[in-house]
């Protein structure tokens, strides 16, 4: 018990040390319940042409199929809230999105964390996810005591608010875990809901992602968007924010002490004539390590006329 309770200490501790906010430990077993509520989400078509989300639902519901022998869940929260703003009136992108990509700033981060596990503890059998694999990061994230779902599909830290990256790490070392979060603390707001512009969150705490502007701006490769949607896009170019920006456990958030995640110039600056103008060769110099490149040129050409338009 002594050497669980070390390689516990020791987890907390690194996982501080390689700059996230907040570490979660669960116990490794099956997400039963979850993957209900997956299944009736897909069933109802709310992922929209994300075919890719009714694949692996084995490996979604189970972490010892990810890692043959898991026996815990380490959650990692890294915040990104930024300190500037964008200039009024340019075309908005989500927060997330204005550094380098998260996916490749965390994998490299999460290589270093099992690296030095091994090192400290021996022959561990493990791997590391950032949203890019079939992981249900945010109810390993209620079930280590992280936070809670909120009405807006997003995971809010009591302390901190919402605007984080969540990276997974299963593990087959047994750890001390940390008690989950039983307690809603949405209550009756539902700022979110009525902010939406699409009516994307349900009341039911459901997110209908066919819905979401963040879906519509990078998800959907259509070459054309719904008409008969463009007076609600609020000018967002890239993703949304809309649900965090009004939630009020957003007043928690504290600025980011990531270098990668400093703004890209171009993203707090340039106005909509400036995108217009923007060259294909341009756009793939200035946003070659941006999360920008998962829309394509062409998507961002595509979501310009559409907010142009209304």
């Amino acid at each position: 018990m002594l050497q669980i309770q070390s390689n516990t200490q020791f987890v907390k501790s690194l996982s501080n040390e390689l700059g996230f906010s907040y570490c979660g430990i669960a116990k490794a077993e099956q997400l039963t319940e979850d993957a209900r509520k997956l299944e009736h989400w897909l069933n109802k078509g709310m992922h929209g042409k994300m075919q890719y989300m009714e694949n692996h639902f084995d490996l979604r519901i189970d972490p010892t199929k990810l890692v043959p022998g898991a026996l815990s869940v380490i959650t990692l929260l890294k915040n990104y809230y930024p300190t500037e703003e964008q200039k009024p009136n340019t075309p908005l992108i989500a927060k997330y999105a204005w550094g380098k990509d998260y996916h490749e700033v965390i994998r490299a981060t999460l290589k270093t964390f099992l690296a030095s596990l091994r090192q400290k503890i021996g022959d561990i059998n493990g791997r590391g996810f950032v949203d890019s694999a079939p992981v249900l990061e945010r109810a390993w994230a209620v079930k280590s005591g992280l936070g809670w779902v909120g009405k807006n599909g997003n995971l809010i830290h009591k302390n901190a608010g919402s605007f984080f990256f969540i990276a997974t790490l299963i593990v087959d070392i047994p750890l001390v875990y940390d008690d989950p979060l039983v307690k809603d603390y949405c209550g009756t707001c539902t700022k979110c809901i009525t902010a939406c512009p699409t009516e994307a969150i349900l009341p039911n705490k459901q997110i209908d992602g066919s819905k979401c502007i963040s879906y519509y701006t990078i998800e959907l490769k259509d070459a054309m968007l719904n008409e008969g949607m463009k007076d609600q896009f609020q000018n967002w170019l890239f993703g949304c924010d809309i649900c965090q920006d009004i939630c009020p456990w957003n007043r928690f958030s504290k600025p980011h002490q990531e270098p990668a995640f400093e703004p890209i110039p171009a993203i707090l600056n340039l106005s909509t004539s400036e995108w217009e103008e923007l060259t294909e060769e341009t756009f793939k110099t200035v946003f070659k390590d941006s999360p920008l490149k998962r829309a394509k040129f062409s998507g961002i050409k595509r979501n310009l006329r559409m907010i142009q338009s209304h």
